[in-house]
């Protein structure tokens, strides 16, 4: 056996979290990869993955092993795209995934626009409102919005964003504007799959469970009904800048509107050096924020 044969395919199976998945990502079948880590383990004289029906979990000497052997696999796989790179045009697959009506708008024309000066790559590219598991997924690139959870992921910030409270004049003639987050009891909050709002007090994050009549997972619908006077909506300012400048929307809580957030381009650990997903996350952070619409002057 080859000293070199069986390594990658245990790492794959360590980062995806399966002999399958290691097999999609690797494009061979399941028993390949079983043989080669198996192999692997004959030769290293030792067991490296307990597995189970449901999972996989590394042995002490398969942690050892992971740990001197992750980055190496990292450094082959750049070295190879380095030099294609170098005698060839920006080639292969991205796998990317969104929130749809944010990807639909903004990300898809921005990839699209890329694809065309590079035909030699591809693209997966899957819409969302749930967060994909990129790892398991396979994806290469997520795209978030909002305020970044703690992750073992590579993050980069694309462009601003700013969430609003907004409701409509004909809401806002039968009830008054809340002043303070503590009236937001008061009122029929709109709200999507969470429900809490994110904002700031004297620069501290705060989150104020909401209430209402409405809730869904679609933004635009939630746009709408915020429109037709249902009730209070947490919106990121794409949905509301041209209504909030065309005075059918009126935004209200501004001086605790929480700052820390955005658009950010978060990828696994051992995807963030290939070079084309480097030269797609390089072009949207080029152009996302000239893209998104003009932002309206602070009411504070």
């Amino acid at each position: 056996m080859h000293p070199w044969e069986g390594i990658e395919a245990f790492i794959e199976v360590v980062r995806q979290g399966s002999f399958a998945g290691a097999a999609r990502r690797l494009d061979v079948s399941s028993s390949h990869v079983s043989r080669q880590v198996a192999a692997l383990e004959r030769r290293l004289n030792t067991t490296l993955l307990y597995r189970t029906t449901r999972r996989i979990r590394l042995t002490e000497a398969g942690r050892l092993y992971h740990q001197q052997c992750d980055a190496l696999i990292d450094g082959f796989r750049d070295a190879d795209s380095a030099v294609r790179d170098l005698e060839a045009k920006p080639r292969g697959e991205i796998a990317l995934t969104c929130a749809t009506t944010f990807g639909e708008r903004f990300v898809a024309p921005l990839i699209n626009d890329l694809l065309a000066q590079h035909p030699l790559l591809s693209l997966r590219l899957y819409f969302t409102n749930r967060q994909a598991d990129l790892l398991e997924e396979g994806f290469d690139i997520g795209i978030r919005m909002g305020t970044l959870e703690d992750s073992s992921m590579i993050a980069r910030r694309l462009a601003d964003r700013r969430e609003y409270v907004v409701g409509s004049v004909d809401y806002f003639q039968r009830h008054p504007q809340p002043h303070t987050l503590s009236e937001l009891r008061h009122h029929r909050c709109l709200h999507g799959s969470r429900d809490r709002w994110r904002f700031a007090v004297n620069g501290v994050a705060r989150e104020v469970t909401v209430k209402g009549p409405w809730q869904g997972n679609s933004g635009p619908a939630l746009l709408d009904a915020a429109l037709k006077g249902l009730g209070l909506a947490q919106l990121p300012d794409y949905y509301v800048e041209q209504h909030l400048a065309t005075g059918e929307l009126i935004s209200v809580l501004d001086n605790h509107r929480h700052g820390d957030t955005g658009v950010w381009a978060v990828t696994p650990h051992h995807r963030h050096r290939s070079p084309r997903v480097r030269l797609v996350i390089d072009y949207l952070a080029e152009h996302l924020g000239s893209r998104l619409p003009h932002r309206t002057p602070d009411r504070q």
